[in-house]
């Protein structure tokens, strides 16, 4: 495989630290040639105090200057949410490779714009929704599309937590889909692997008690299907939410339950599985299913990144697919009419 030209433009996105360091962690994969610090930006931001320790010895540059590096082939978009797409367009127009971090934006055109040009750019383009590599949501989307399940009835999602404080929740404040906006795109990327374009999308957004009515923190949306409902859910204020975040299907011919969603203690990922009746991999009962111990939240994704700029495999998310998702995550925030 050939070493990737890569560059990471921003530091103040939640996920930027965390991207950064598995960037680094990948040597033999990525050459890192400079990152750009954008504390200086207005948008809103969480954190406010940026720890800038994952980027130690690495190289600092302008945007300008990592534009005219000799042989970039691509960037990772880490900035504050209101920056993320603008900054991305800018990055297109260069003809570089992106990996950009969620959500796609407060409104619609400019996230097709962007998508839209990458296809017709032929530029490798992933967005962050961090269960796209995990195994057990890759089980999921793969039991329901082969039918193991069954005609699939409803789906159950979580993504509470209890971090962050008040600045969270001031953070919160700055958009108006609040919570929902934030995090919702992970399940939804999810659902819309599965299941495809909803019927209707019903967006219930409310503030927790104590706390001013800007502040959507304790959110709902529910996903219409012809025969299946998708209840999801997102607050930042239950207090045992980060470790209870759960996700759960129920078919005809089975039922899944995925809790917690993800863990990196050093534990395996395991999802309970229940089958009505035996298939081509696995006999009727229920079963636990042990995906081994994950170490690294973003080191998959950005490996499959790798692979596209290397021509060694086509995007599994294709221009549609990130469209849909970004246009349902709009409707379950409240940004437009799905109904």
């Amino acid at each position: 495989m050939k070493k990737i030209k890569i560059a990471q433009i921003g530091v103040t996105h939640e996920h930027a630290g965390g991207k950064i360091l598995s960037l680094r962690k990948m040597p033999d994969v990525f050459d890192i040639v400079g990152v750009v610090d954008d504390r200086a930006s207005t948008s809103p931001r969480f954190p406010l105090e940026i720890d800038m320790k994952p980027y130690e010895g690495l190289k600092f540059l302008t945007e300008e200057e990592v534009f005219v590096i000799p042989g970039l082939q691509a960037v990772v978009v880490e900035t504050a949410n209101a920056d993320l797409v603008p900054t991305a367009i800018r990055c297109m127009e260069k003809n570089l490779a992106i990996h950009m971090d969620k959500p796609g934006g407060e409104s619609l055109e400019p996230f097709v714009r962007l998508r839209k040009s990458c296809e017709e750019k032929k530029l490798p383009f992933q967005i962050g929704y961090v269960f796209r590599c995990n195994p057990a949501f890759q089980w999921c989307i793969k039991a329901v599309r082969q039918g193991w399940l069954g005609e699939i009835l409803e789906v159950e999602g979580s993504m509470n937590h209890n971090y962050g404080g008040d600045a969270y929740q001031h953070y919160l404040g700055h958009f108006a889909g609040g919570i929902m906006y934030n995090l919702g795109g992970h399940l939804i990327d999810v659902i819309v692997a599965m299941l495809g374009e909803p019927k209707r999308v019903f967006s219930f957004l409310k503030s927790a008690p104590g706390w001013h009515e800007s502040i959507k923190n304790n959110c709902l949306a529910i996903l219409e299907y012809p025969h299946a409902t998708v209840t999801l859910r997102a607050c930042s204020l239950d207090p045992d939410g980060l470790v209870h975040r759960r996700f759960r299907i129920v078919g005809t011919k089975g039922t899944v339950e995925l809790c917690p969603l993800e863990r990196f203690d050093g534990e395996p990922l395991r999802m309970r599985v229940t089958l009505l009746e035996g298939n081509e991999k696995y006999p009727k009962g229920t079963h636990i299913l042990d995906f081994g111990v994950i170490h690294d939240r973003y080191a998959a994704q950005l490996l499959e990144l790798s692979r596209m700029v290397n021509g060694e495999m086509v995007n599994p998310y294709g221009c549609e697919h990130d469209i849909l998702v970004h246009k349902v995550l709009l409707a379950a925030a409240g940004y437009i009419k799905w109904i």
